[in-house]
């Protein structure tokens, strides 16, 4: 049971993966198309969150599917190392969210 929902998260990562190419292209097509800056701070910031958590998904998530067909750890600590993972991917998305929702004046 638990493997079949392991490659669901699998399944769900590659589909957050792939979402990130439409985000990215919409979010530079609408900047490009609208009378902001690319210098506006909370450009800049959504871009900066937006890299951090590209780099925290790579390290996140695979290298610890990959520890639970190889069963060196626990498989509680590896569901509870993915629940931590997933919680604070969120986090980086809403904040994400806030800079382009709330266009916040930082500098």
């Amino acid at each position: 049971m638990l493997l079949e929902y392991l490659s669901l998260f699998t399944s769900a990562v590659r589909l957050v993966k792939h979402a990130g190419h439409v985000l990215v292209t919409t979010g530079v097509l609408l900047i490009w198309q609208s009378a902001w800056p690319w210098t506006a701070s909370w450009v800049v910031m959504t871009i900066a969150v937006m890299i951090s958590s590209v780099f925290f998904l790579a390290r996140a998530f695979s290298p610890v599917i990959r520890k639970f067909h190889e069963q060196k750890l626990s498989r509680e600590e590896l569901v509870q190392k993915l629940h931590r993972s997933v919680w604070i991917y969120i986090a980086l998305l809403m904040m994400m969210l806030w800079f382009m929702v709330a266009k916040p004046d930082i500098w």
